[in-house]
């Protein structure tokens, strides 16, 4: 069985991160998972990444969370995978799949609307997780549901403030039949408590979208307990 932390910030990446990704890579480590992603801000969201630089630059730059993960990762035995958070008007979609060079070679996803842009991504072989779709805070003006625009839902967000946007955001998953996830959303490296579980072998964001498509997701870890 395999444990991996699905939705995490870093201070290369994200304004709100309080912990790099290397020191993000050794507590996902040390908290007993086999693997990571980073899903840092991206650009019309909270990123720390000067948006007046040239699109390459900012996608260099906005990368550079998933390679310093990485490179520790290599070294301490933990797999590392890109994605990143897309940024609605306070709606917030996790985006897996794809590579920074892809990401690198399509500046117009800054610039298409939020429907146009869940539709491309899916359309170049991405997918989509709805990130704590019932989550009530002061910057989410209205909640969004989008059920044929996005592949799966959150259904446990370590990141919470009440459980009750969980519960809502697992009836949104069963009235629509989509596949759930899991994901601590740690903006610390002492603080992992969501995540997936799967008993396929997972290397790459690609396994991962064929893990979700494909029913291969075993149990949720929520609270920091394995549930299957």
């Amino acid at each position: 069985m395999m444990r991996w932390e699905t939705h995490l910030h870093t201070t290369e990446g994200s304004a709100c991160a309080h912990a790099s990704a290397s020191d993000m890579a050794r507590g996902c480590k040390a908290a007993g998972y086999d693997g990571m992603f980073v899903t840092d801000h991206f650009y019309h969201g909270n990123t720390c990444v000067d948006r007046s630089l040239p699109w390459e630059e900012w996608t260099r730059q906005f990368c550079l969370g998933y390679y310093h993960a990485k490179e520790t990762g290599e070294q301490i035995g933990l797999r590392v995978c890109f994605g990143w958070e897309y940024s609605w008007n306070g709606n917030d979609f996790l985006t897996y799949g794809l590579s920074p060079q892809w990401l690198a070679a399509h500046p117009e996803v800054i610039e298409v609307t939020p429907y146009e842009y869940l539709k491309l991504i899916r359309a170049a072989g991405g997918l989509i997780v709805h990130a704590h779709p019932f989550r009530q805070e002061a910057y989410v003006p209205m909640i969004k549901l989008l059920p044929d625009l996005v592949d799966a839902v959150e259904v446990y967000n370590g990141g919470n403030h009440q459980e009750a946007y969980n519960d809502r955001a697992l009836w949104y998953a069963e009235s629509f039949g989509l596949p759930q996830t899991s994901g601590s959303d740690t903006h610390d490296a002492d603080w992992f408590n969501g995540g997936i579980l799967t008993e396929c072998e997972m290397n790459s964001a690609e396994d991962y979208r064929g893990i979700v498509l494909g029913g291969g997701i075993a149990g949720l870890v929520r609270h920091g307990q394995d549930c299957i």
